[in-house]
């Protein structure tokens, strides 16, 4: 009895990206799972491209994958998607999900940088380290910091969670290690299971009336465009801070900078819409804002967990014929 043809596995992303998601041990590993296509797809108006897509059975996706819609399916070959890094939405054509192709992203991994930046900066939002060193430096001088700073630090502030995301849970997990007050708005979550995740379940108002800090996990839809807008910031108390690395649409940018400028509130953004903000926006160089380019999630070295949470559902794929991380259709609609 002849032995089944290993399965035809293809990159699609960014070509760059390919050796800094996969080292070479995983690259061994990946090649002893299938048939290993090394050369790396990211344009599908070349045919050569589309002949290979049309030829894979798996599929392992990265940022900068073109969009995989009826054109590469025609051919009934591919069974699965791999995505090596968070959100699947960018790239799966609405037409994709009725094909039955079964698809897996590594989006619980890349929420651990996610989470772990987001708690950095709510910490050192609440201990008001950047007006601290700044006045630091520019006096050079010693001062009473408890008088000048009389609210600073982490004792008993209050954080609030605008979703119970992946990551709006991670980070919920590490705040429960210090002793702060937890509020948890998601609309989508009982008080019993904010009780687990250690917080108070409130509506949204409450989150930015009480909150020292608010920092937003939740995705990107019609219904939280402009979640942030003018009157939430006007709810938020004197020298509150914003944390936003979620999604640059859920905040009004322009109402937030007129609370920034006003100095009614502080920023921590990581996204923001538009994703590069215009080259005279004040937020790039206010006091009261830390802004970064969208470096939250897996950067340098960090892209090697995404890079190996994708071998690893290859390998559940091949073996057992599921995957570990499942996207599953019908949750589109909340994902971010």
């Amino acid at each position: 009895m002849s032995r089944p043809a290993p399965l035809t596995i293809s990159f699609a992303m960014q070509p760059a990206l390919l050796p800094r998601l996969f080292d070479e041990e995983t690259m061994r590993r990946l090649a002893t799972l299938g048939d290993l296509r090394t050369e790396v797809i990211d344009d599908l108006t070349a045919p050569a491209a589309r002949r290979r897509l049309h030829t894979t059975d798996l599929l392992i996706t990265g940022w900068g994958c073109p969009v995989i819609g009826p054109a590469v399916l025609a051919s009934g070959r591919l069974q699965a998607v791999v995505h090596a890094a968070g959100t699947v939405k960018n790239h799966l054509s609405a037409d994709f999900w009725a094909s039955g192709v079964a698809v897996s992203s590594a989006a619980d991994a890349n929420a651990v940088p996610v989470a772990e930046y987001t708690v950095a900066q709510v910490l050192l939002a609440n201990k008001e380290l950047d007006a601290m060193r700044a006045a630091y430096r520019d006096e050079r001088a010693g001062a009473d910091w408890n008088e000048r700073f009389p609210e600073a630090g982490n004792y008993r502030r209050t954080v609030g969670v605008v979703g119970a995301s992946r990551i709006g849970r991670r980070v919920l997990s590490h705040l429960a290690a210090f002793d702060l007050e937890l509020l948890l708005h998601d609309p989508h979550v009982d008080d019993a299971t904010a009780r687990e995740l250690g917080a108070r379940r409130v509506e949204l108002d409450e989150i930015f009336l009480a909150s020292d800090v608010v920092t937003l996990h939740a995705p990107d839809l019609p219904e939280t465009r402009h979640l942030v807008d003018a009157r939430r910031l006007a709810l938020m108390r004197p020298n509150a801070t914003l944390v936003n690395t979620a999604r640059g649409g859920l905040v009004d940018t322009a109402a937030l900078t007129e609370a920034v400028v006003a100095g009614r509130v502080r920023a921590v953004l990581d996204v923001t819409e538009p994703e590069i903000l215009a080259a005279d926006s004040p937020l790039y160089e206010h006091p009261g804002v830390v802004l970064t380019p969208h470096v939250a999630g897996s950067v340098g070295g960090e892209l090697r967990r995404l890079g190996h949470t994708a071998a690893y559902e290859v390998e559940s794929w091949v073996r057992t014929g599921r995957f570990r991380t499942p996207v599953h259709p019908e949750t589109l609609a909340i994902m971010a």
